[in-house]
């Protein structure tokens, strides 16, 4: 069978067919684990030729990332969705962190304190935020090519193949039946089933996709907003409890959803490019650790009719602050958007915080994301400020534009099958996740349900 994607969900899903005793093919359009990894030390080619290796290949694009698995099956997506009960969630969630210790994660569990974590819960709701209790294993962005290595070696050692470099521009639909699929060489490769899990940069491809075969969807939310930094100092009572705190919000004007997000403690900030425009994440690493922290904080946007195209919003607001930006991400000092000015130069060399990405425009972030929701970011900053004295300081550095996508939501059933029979999918660029667990996880319950029709 055929696995379109090698990210988590994909490699998880050749896993449970491999174990099974089943052969598969895992395409992908990016490179394998050893040449992603030369990338690190590298900048995008002037001419594009390296934006693919950041975000497809051997690990995803979630190999560049922190690393941070979140152990619970309702972060990152809601994998009781897919399970019959939350015991079964839970006990996905164990086995996917299993098989990570097996290929070289940490044996360390950050687990908060539980006094400490009451601290933290009642101070945040003093304010009306709420604070979401997370145990994670950490990996670094620097450890994870090396457990992505292992994971590969061991799948080429139960059978799976790996066709890299290879573009599926379509599906070999026969009968109501999917039988395979086609790469952009007009190359047509047979199988009994397949599994779509190309991640979050194939979501626009999936998106195409399924409104060319008609596949049951409908759109998800989607995250707007600003990578923050602060000294590290700032954060270190909240990311001492935990390393990667999640805090909910509800803004004053709007009663928006806006929450804190992979938060990187002495991390970096980096520039992201796609094919017409750049964003912001962040990074942290084992061996190389910085004075500040970052973290997202993004706007949880959700649309009705005319448009519901939550994708095609979130490309227009890209594209917007990349023009604004010159192609490079916007930086600008909080005290600056407060004040309803711009971020010049001089203001940003002689801030006290000195910013750890250098490829930026300092400008006003104002200009680039809309108004509701730079209102949301400086409203749930001012709460946020009073749960971690020191975030919305007016040295505090804010960087645009963060934007998440969850892509199309595919109707699924219980065996992760899709509305066209044998054809199933699993992971972020699917809509069914938004992190490494539960990526891993659907993948899982993708790999069982072809094992299920196949056996």
């Amino acid at each position: 069978m055929i696995i379109v994607g090698a990210g988590p969900a994909g490699l998880f899903a050749a896993l449970e067919v491999a174990q099974s005793g089943l052969r598969a093919l895992i395409i992908d359009r990016g490179g394998d684990v050893h040449e992603r990894g030369s990338l690190t030390h590298k900048k995008n080619s002037a001419d594009g030729s390296e934006k693919i290796e950041w975000i497809s290949g051997v690990g995803g694009a979630g190999i560049f990332s922190d690393g941070t698995l979140n152990l619970r099956p309702d972060i990152g997506g809601d994998l009781s969705e897919y399970t019959k009960d939350q015991e079964e969630a839970w006990s996905l969630v164990q086995y996917v962190d299993d098989q990570f210790l097996i290929y070289g994660a940490p044996e360390e569990i950050l687990r908060p304190d539980a006094e400490e974590v009451e601290f933290l819960k009642r101070k945040a709701a003093a304010t009306g935020a709420t604070f979401i209790e997370i145990p994670q294993r950490h990996i670094g962005s620097d450890k994870a090519f090396e457990l992505i290595q292992n994971f590969r070696d061991t799948l080429i050692g139960k059978n799976v193949e790996f066709l890299l470099r290879h573009h599926v521009e379509g599906l070999i639909i026969d009968q109501e039946k999917c039988r395979g699929v086609i790469c952009e060489n007009g190359k047509r490769i047979s199988s009994q089933a397949v599994i779509l899990a190309p991640g979050r940069a194939g979501s626009s491809w999936m998106e195409a996709l399924a409104a060319e075969i008609g596949l049951k969807a409908r759109h998800g939310p989607i995250d707007i907003g600003v990578r923050v930094e602060v000294p590290k100092i700032v954060m270190e009572p909240v990311t001492k409890i935990n390393r990667d705190p999640k805090f909910h919000i509800r803004t004053r004007t709007y009663d928006d959803f806006i929450r804190t997000f992979c938060t990187n403690d002495g991390g970096f900030v980096v520039k992201e490019t796609y094919n017409d425009y750049v964003g912001v994440n962040g990074h942290s690493f084992k061996g190389k650790i910085s004075s500040n922290t970052n973290f997202a904080f993004l706007v949880r946007v959700e649309l009705t009719e005319p448009i519901e195209n939550t994708s095609q919003y979130g490309r227009s607001v890209a594209l917007m602050a990349t023009t604004i930006g010159g192609r490079k991400p916007i930086i600008q000092r909080l005290g600056d958007l407060r004040r309803g000015r711009r971020s010049n130069q001089a203001r940003i060399s002689r801030n006290y915080l000195k910013s750890t990405l250098t490829d930026i425009t300092p400008g006003d972030i104002s200009m680039a994301l809309p108004h509701r929701i730079v209102t949301d970011i400086l409203e749930g900053l001012d709460i946020l400020d009073t749960i971690i004295p020191g975030v919305a300081s007016d040295s505090t550095l804010l960087y645009a534009p963060e934007i998440k996508y969850y892509a199309m939501k595919m109707e699924v059933d219980a065996r992760m099958q899709t509305s066209i029979k044998r054809l199933f999918v699993a992971g972020d660029g699917a809509g069914l996740s938004r992190d490494l667990i539960n990526a891993s996880a659907t993948g899982v319950l993708a790999g069982k349900g072809v094992v299920s029709i196949l056996r």
